[in-house]
């Protein structure tokens, strides 16, 4: 028996190997494709909506902008699990900071409590993530806090894997002083461009607007998506 049950042991580890796919043994991830843009009274945010697991896409529909105040609200990108367990602890903390203060948190302070997790943790955590938000200190503001965690405001940002096929697309197209409704075609013809080329990215595009009356969100379904061709 017992050289029966090495044979068979044997054959679980050796099948293991060769005919367990990759995806089962993969972390969730949300690898991606996110922006967001400044624009005189606040700021325009999106998504797409795909969430993989290795090369298995297990989620068409997720929801990767993520509240963490009423006027603040996070891209996310990177590990899934990552990226929500910062977030839900971003939002602890700002709840007990509005408390103490009685007035709603800035921007850059949310930025700036994100940017500390990313960085004193960035050894274990997979998290690339767009802070946006407005405030009546500086209105409409936008934080990148890449990988690694670094910190830096910019007019217009793009970040996952999506990322990559379109930054001269939004260096051509993006101008200062840009209106909301040009932010908002900005951001969905740039997701819709990223989904067509990156296998990681894909489902829906979910975009919101973020001025002082809170945020309104919009979500565009596959067959809405802009298109620029035909393939």
């Amino acid at each position: 028996m017992a050289y029966v049950d090495n044979i068979l042991q044997s054959f679980t580890t050796t099948a293991s190997h060769n005919t367990i796919p990759d995806w089962l043994n993969s972390e969730q991830s949300t690898g991606t494709s996110i922006m967001a843009c400044e624009f005189n009274g606040g700021v325009v945010i999106g998504a797409d909506s795909r969430g993989t697991t290795g090369t298995y896409v297990s989620n068409r529909f997720a929801d990767k902008l993520t509240r963490v105040t009423d006027y603040i609200y996070c891209c996310r990108s990177g590990s899934a699990a990552d990226t929500q367990a910062i977030a839900d602890i971003v939002a602890y903390h700002l709840g007990l900071h509005q408390m103490e203060l009685g007035t709603p948190p800035l921007v850059e302070t949310a930025a700036n409590v994100f940017r500390e997790i990313c960085y004193n943790y960035r050894d274990s955590l997979m998290a690339g993530i767009l802070v946006a938000g407005w405030d009546k200190q500086k209105g409409g503001q936008v934080y990148s806090i890449p990988i690694g965690g670094m910190c830096v405001r910019q007019p217009i940002s793009i970040g996952g894997s999506g990322s990559t096929y379109v930054y001269g697309y939004v260096d051509a197209q993006y101008k200062p002083n840009m209106s909301k409704d040009e932010c908002l075609g900005l951001v969905e013809n740039t997701l819709a461009l990223a989904m067509a080329r990156d296998g990681s990215s894909g489902g829906v595009i979910r975009t919101g607007v973020i001025t002082e009356k809170g945020i309104e969100r919009k979500v565009i379904l596959g067959n809405e998506l802009p298109r620029f061709y035909e393939g």
